[in-house]
């Protein structure tokens, strides 16, 4: 099931329940230049990755992916955290000694008991909640973006208030352009960047037709998470990190203030979920940017 169709389908249920591009680090400067031994403080995976371990076994799949080196996991509200209560899905974590720096949600949230999802935000220890993709109707027009731009801005500024960032992710389709216009780049320039932040997914943004590195220098000052995916060749799908096109190494070296922002794996398409979260975590624990 892809997100946005399970965001559609469940984005009204209530907090409550829930659970190759080139390098380039020269061109800014010798103060953004890569060293070669910079790496990952932390490393996280966005659970969307494992999610068919995690709907057999929670408890199971969040032992294996400390096992394998993560730090942090992004929890799915729109999955219901897997059939946990946001008691239950602190005890796990904290059993595991992970942490859950962020959630994504469905837009409706906003709009619907929002004050309720940022207390819950609280008590899971998020900084972060982060909508990945807006309903399709809405993606239609630009005019539909825009009235969501607004959405987003009116909650973020109560989501300042509990404490709590409101954030987008961006998906591959919302780099098609509508009547000439990209309508990510519509909708970023109508975000207040005192009340909603953005995460980049630099393998949507390659697999949309855009590029990578082109993308995070534009808006490297707005963007603080990230999910680091790579992409085969004909941008059709995601790989294991490391096989594709996007080097991850100079996209990392290019973040400013790099360890305060959770940084986090989702390929969402492997042939075995848990083989491939492995080699994703060994790959970003070795890697020096």
């Amino acid at each position: 099931m892809k997100r946005r169709t399970f965001l559609q389908t469940v984005g009204a249920f209530s907090a409550g329940a829930a659970f190759g591009i080139p390098r380039a680090a020269d061109a800014l400067g010798p103060t953004m230049a890569a060293s070669g031994r910079e790496k990952l403080s932390r490393v996280g995976l966005e659970l969307y990755a494992v999610r068919k371990a995690m709907k057999a076994d929670p408890e199971r799949t969040l032992a294996a992916i400390r096992q394998a080196g993560y730090s942090d996991v992004e929890l799915l509200w729109s999955f219901q955290n897997f059939g946990r209560t946001t008691q239950e899905v602190r005890a796990s974590l904290a059993n595991e000694g992970l942490k859950a720096p962020s959630a994504h949600i469905s837009p409706t949230m906003l709009t619907t008991d929002w004050q309720r999802s940022l207390d819950t935000a609280k008590r899971l220890g998020h900084e972060y909640l982060i909508v990945p993709d807006l309903p399709a109707a809405s993606q239609a027009t630009l005019d539909g973006w825009r009235s969501w731009a607004d959405r987003f801005n009116t909650a973020g500024a109560a989501a300042r208030k509990s404490g709590i960032w409101l954030a987008f992710h961006n998906e591959p389709n919302h780099m098609k352009p509508i009547d000439g216009q990209v309508p990510y780049d519509l909708f970023v320039s109508l975000l207040d960047p005192a009340m909603v932040r953005l995460q980049f997914d630099c393998g949507n943004l390659t697999m949309g037709g855009g590029d990578a590195m082109t993308y995070l220098m534009r808006y490297r000052d707005r963007y603080w998470s990230f999910h680091l995916k790579d992409v085969v060749a004909d941008r059709s799908t995601d790989t294991e990190l490391g096989k594709g096109t996007v080097d991850i190494g100079a996209l990392l070296a290019m973040v400013p203030d790099l360890a305060s922002k959770p940084c986090y794996v989702e390929q969402e398409h492997p042939s075995d979920e848990m083989a491939s979260a492995r080699a994703n975590a060994a790959y970003l624990i070795a890697l020096r940017f």
